[in-house]
């Protein structure tokens, strides 16, 4: 059963789909209640220089951060939509904008897109993931690449390695280097997303083209067949060159084991290189970023996009709230400043990106690459590619794989048919 279809079954929520702009809010003193999932680290700071802003124009903000991931703060937001009290700004991403839109209605944006021309200034490959039935619904706040391979200087050196792997059986040769050398070749945080986050970065290094037969199309031969083993056999051997405090790490701790070489290397969105500027670490100093080892040759950007819709409101502070909340987060001031903290790249076209790090520069580079060259592709493990249901299902197998003995075409099987029960 699909999750609306169990909302419209346990109850009506109350909740309408514009916000309605105009002169009734002519004296309304702006206010937000933003919820989120960002608690801490470069995440949380980055949102709190948007926050600075909003006060700075005489916003009221109201932080409503929500711990975990995105299926703890979706299960809050449909209690509080269930209830009749929807946030007036609340963190969605991917499929879960059309989820939203279709079926308990978010806001029309388009009486702040048209004046601000967000169909020209906007990242062009966000303009189909913010909108719907042609109606902007959503403000994105960045582009992350979730597919990045990031290395310990200290490690490297200590291995005598000075090249990032460009293969698996290159990558693989190095990490039997640093195992011998009593390192941790993969540093990991044993958590089910980050568990399907690094799945998913083998798969797209196996083929890009497998990736979006098996995760987009959903293809059943895909899932089931020999590429998908081989990204299994792969994810296994990774597995073996984790160490044992991994289960329930957190990123930001394992990304620390990195700064310390420690840890090899690590595979993890461009948050990452936030997080990682916070601590004073710096890109050709303390680690190195580059895209993953890739079978194919293929440039594959795995992309993931973080963004905030609203639900209508009738107290007039509130809408006012939406509407300079909405204007604020798609600024340019507040795309970079926001980015520079969080690692990502901007959601608008129109950025400097002079003062952003390498690994920034080179996402950018690569989005417009992939871009052009066919293989950019929408993160499943970051709830872009597909609905909630299909992505907690393939998560689920991939996780129960990945801390089991399972073997590889068992848990093909049962990816194509967990897959196949969420559709």
């Amino acid at each position: 059963m699909k999750f609306f279809d169990r909302i419209w079954k346990t109850g009506t929520a109350a909740v309408s789909g514009a916000i309605i702009a105009g002169g009734s809010a002519a004296f309304a003193e702006p206010k937000v209640e933003v919820m989120h999932m960002w608690t801490g680290g470069a995440a949380a700071e980055a949102l709190a220089k948007m926050a600075t802003r909003f006060r700075d124009q005489g916003g009221d903000w109201e932080d409503n951060a929500i711990a975990g991931h995105t299926a703890k703060q979706y299960a809050a937001l449909r209690a509080r939509v269930m209830s009749g009290d929807a946030p007036t700004a609340v963190q969605l991403k991917g499929k879960a904008i059309e989820e939203w839109a279709e079926s308990l209605g978010l806001g029309d944006l388009n009486y702040i897109a048209e004046p601000g021309n967000w169909n020209k200034v906007m990242a062009p490959q966000l303009i189909d993931i913010m909108s719907y039935e042609g109606k902007f619904v959503a403000v994105p706040v960045n582009i992350h690449r979730v597919n990045w391979m990031f290395a310990s200087k200290k490690a490297m050196d200590k291995v005598g390695e000075t090249k990032m792997p460009k293969t698996w059986a290159e990558f693989n040769v190095v990490a039997e280097k640093m195992a011998a050398a009593g390192l941790i070749p993969v540093g990991h945080g044993g958590q089910d997303w980050q568990d399907l986050t690094i799945f998913e970065t083998v798969a797209v290094g196996m083929s890009v083209d497998f990736y979006k037969k098996a995760f987009v199309d959903l293809d059943d031969a895909a899932l089931r067949g020999p590429m998908m083993i081989k990204t299994l056999d792969q994810t296994r051997k990774m597995v073996g060159w984790m160490d044992s405090n991994s289960p329930g790490r957190s990123w930001g701790e394992t990304a620390v084991m990195l700064g310390k070489g420690d840890a090899g290397f690590q595979f993890m969105g461009d948050w990452w290189v936030g997080n990682m500027t916070s601590l004073g670490h710096k890109h050709g100093v303390d680690y190195y970023c580059d895209t993953p080892p890739a079978e194919d040759g293929k440039l594959g950007f795995t992309l993931n996009s973080d963004s905030f819709a609203f639900f209508d409101q009738t107290d007039p502070d509130k809408k006012a709230g939406q509407k300079m909340f909405a204007e604020i987060a798609f600024s340019k001031e507040t795309q970079k400043d926001f980015n520079l903290s969080k690692g990502s790249i901007p959601a608008r076209n129109d950025v400097d990106l002079s003062d952003f790090t390498p690994c920034q520069q080179m996402a950018q580079k690569h989005l417009d690459a992939a871009s052009s060259q066919g293989t950019l592709v929408p993160s499943i493990a970051h709830s872009i590619a597909q609905p909630q249901a299909i992505r907690s299902a393939v998560m689920e197998v991939v996780s129960n794989f990945m801390n089991s003995d399972q073997g590889s075409q068992d848990a093909a099987n049962q990816i194509a048919d967990a897959v196949k029960s969420a559709m």
